[in-house]
């Protein structure tokens, strides 16, 4: 998957499941690790970070 693509989901994510959005990344990510499957569930780690970024509301670091 490419950036562009974990930012596609992320978006995808957040218009699906709004405010829920990190917890079914969250989930996703456990699920696939629960199957042994360390990729997919780093990929989805991806994605969760991409959410709470589009969700952020405060500029990242300090404003003056």
């Amino acid at each position: 998957m490419i950036e562009r693509d974990i930012w596609r989901s992320a978006k995808a994510l957040i218009d699906s499941y709004g405010n829920d959005a990190p917890i079914h990344a969250a989930m996703r990510a456990d699920e696939l690790l629960a199957q042994g499957d360390l990729g997919g569930a780093g990929m989805w780690r991806r994605v969760l970070d991409a959410v709470k970024e589009l969700e952020r509301t405060e500029p990242k670091g300090a404003v003056h």
